[in-house]
């Protein structure tokens, strides 16, 4: 019987052992690739929105607001009608 503990233990530590040393070679590999992508692969240089030279951006004008005013009714109105007919 004790020779079955003894044995059941060194299994035990074998297995962690054997899975302690696969995660720090797993965390070690992973820094060393890491640090390659960082070296050879540098990070591309942020894009800058273009902008016209000297032209302002262009202002709505009032039949766009009435034409956003009409979508968003619309929209309500579509919203309140499946509303009201999911509740039959």
């Amino acid at each position: 019987m004790s020779e079955l503990i003894i044995s059941g233990f060194n299994l035990a530590l074998y297995g962690m052992g054997f899975v302690f040393i696969f995660l720090i070679l797993l965390v070690i590999l992973t820094t060393f690739m890491s640090s390659l992508v960082r070296r050879y692969l540098p990070a591309p240089a942020p894009v800058l929105p273009r902008r016209s030279a000297g032209k302002k951006p262009a202002q709505r004008s009032p039949s766009a607001d009435t034409e956003q005013t009409k979508l968003v009714a619309v929209i309500s109105a579509a919203i309140r009608q499946h509303r009201s007919g999911a509740d039959d």
